[in-house]
């Protein structure tokens, strides 16, 4: 389990936890929380690492409040939001909403 003790946003993660097969258990700075299975991703190459318990196990929140195993396989913890609130991005984010895409 990994706690943080910084001013963050209220979709910021502050504690994850890796849960039985190939899921991860996350709260956010706002008090929400959730389980979110990660299983859709373990066929494809750069998550095969989580097949190794012991690495999937090492997830953790890094300086960026990205959910990481290490530098190079990290997940955005905006993404993560959503699925554990099951809220649209412009419900979260209303100021996203009509903003260029190549912005």
């Amino acid at each position: 389990m990994d706690d943080v003790d910084l001013d963050v946003y209220p979709t910021d993660p502050v504690k994850v936890e890796a849960r039985e097969g190939l899921s991860i258990w996350l709260e956010f700075a706002d008090g929400a929380s959730g389980r979110v299975d990660l299983s859709h991703l373990a066929d494809v190459p750069i998550f095969s690492a989580w097949h190794k318990r012991e690495f999937f196990e090492s997830v953790h929140i890094n300086d960026d409040f990205a959910i990481e195993w290490d530098e190079m396989l990290q997940l955005c913890p905006d993404s993560m939001y959503l699925r554990v609130t099951g809220k649209s991005a412009e419900e979260v984010f209303p100021r996203s909403k009509g903003a260029p895409v190549d912005a």
